[in-house]
């Protein structure tokens, strides 16, 4: 069973898993160090406590496995990001679309959005079939990222 949920500092051992290998190659980035991962989690408990929150960050929680996050970042004008991580021993074993599913949900309910929009690499045609799973239409190419779209509903 997949649950979203707020990080805790506990975390971060997990959440440098998460962004580690061939995960961080699909992102362009480095793999996190340990201070990183630390950092990351306490920037990710600051935006919570923000009032307004403008960036959601919730870890993807496979029964008591802290495997990815989802990330749902929140614009002025009603529509919102997606993005979301996972590490890579839980490929392909469809809990991206299902927290993504669920992340759609809180969007438009608890973060009262109207639209969401995603993005993901050329070279990750895999996260563009997790969106289209999740509900999300293909919008086109732009700045070498193919862009995505959804009416937020529940």
């Amino acid at each position: 069973m997949i649950a979203l949920r707020p990080l805790t500092d506990a975390d971060a051992p997990a959440i440098r898993r998460v962004y580690s290998g061939a995960t961080v190659t699909s992102l362009g980035r480095p793999a996190m160090t340990e201070r990183e991962a630390e950092d990351y989690v306490v920037r990710v408990r600051e935006w919570a406590a923000a009032d307004p929150v403008e960036q959601y960050v919730l870890g993807v929680d496979v029964a008591g496995d802290l495997v990815g996050v989802v990330k749902l970042g929140r614009r002025p004008d009603g529509h919102g990001r997606v993005s979301y991580v996972l590490r890579e021993d839980c490929w392909g074993q469809g809990y991206a679309t299902k927290a993504l599913k669920e992340l759609i949900v809180f969007a438009s309910t608890a973060a009262g959005l109207d639209s969401l929009g995603a993005k993901h690499h050329l070279n990750n045609p895999a996260s563009g079939r997790v969106l289209v799973k999740a509900g999300f239409t293909r919008l086109g190419i732009e700045d070498g990222m193919i862009e995505y779209q959804l009416l937020a509903r529940p």
